[in-house]
């Protein structure tokens, strides 16, 4: 029986050729998502651990980074954020101080007040931090949010001066809820404020310092929440005053 001989025309060959091409430029997108995807997780978990390097090292800011992340999420539930912005207000919140890794610790561990020269050291780190977030694709969206989250609607914060809707509605959120956190809790060169005092101090800077309307936000429908928690779990002390 005579066999059929193999379909050798220009044509079908021409096809297997595009055929394997196509194979092979598959499998070249597969393999340059996967390296991306890679690339992506070693980056995330590098600025992971820088940010919390920061932390480690300085106790009086552990926890700070995951304390604004919740304040900043719980403003955002106040104003019906979608799930998508609480997620960046979270993200934003956990690395609004990476940047602070660049700083001397001459400066961060001052027990005294910053000198001109220090002070201008220490704004640097909302413009390093978004630097150091750019470089990663999946923190695009955060990078102008951590970069913005030290100006005031007064135009007097910094890195640029922004002012009222030019800073991102999401950084003005994170700056009430840095702030806020801030005066809570001890630092090396002062203690902490009491709630009411914080408070005050919030409702004083309200129009000048934090936007307005966020300090509403968090003043009437987060804080009162958290002052009845911290209430009810606060130890006591032997004069009956909560500690």
């Amino acid at each position: 029986m005579k066999r059929t001989s193999a379909n050798t025309t220009p044509e079908y060959k021409m096809f297997m050729v595009d055929d394997e091409w196509g194979k092979m430029d598959s499998l070249s997108v597969i393999t340059k998502e996967k390296t991306h995807a890679q690339l992506e997780e070693h980056s995330l978990n590098t600025v992971e651990g820088l940010r919390m390097f920061v932390d480690a090292k300085d106790v009086y800011m552990r926890g700070h980074s995951e304390r604004v992340a919740h304040f900043a999420v719980e403003i955002g539930k106040a104003f019906q954020l979608s799930e998508e912005e609480l997620e960046l207000l979270r993200l934003s919140g956990i690395f609004h101080d990476v940047g602070k890794i660049g700083t001397p610790d001459a400066v961060l561990f001052k027990t005294a007040g910053l000198n001109e020269e220090e002070y201008e050291e220490i704004k640097k780190h909302p413009l390093r931090g978004a630097r150091i977030l750019s470089a990663i694709s999946m923190f695009e969206e955060i990078v102008p949010i951590v970069k913005s989250h030290h100006e005031r609607v007064d135009g007097r914060g910094y890195p640029e001066g922004l002012k009222k809707d030019e800073i991102p509605f999401l950084a003005r959120i994170i700056t009430v809820a840095d702030a806020f956190d801030a005066m809570i809790s001890d630092r090396r060169y002062r203690m902490k404020l009491k709630f009411e005092e914080a408070r005050a101090q919030l409702l004083q800077g309200a129009g000048r310092q934090f936007d307005e309307e966020v300090v509403k936000r968090f003043d009437g429908e987060v804080l009162r929440c958290w002052e009845q928690e911290h209430r009810e779990t606060a130890p006591v002390a032997a004069d009956g005053e909560k500690l």
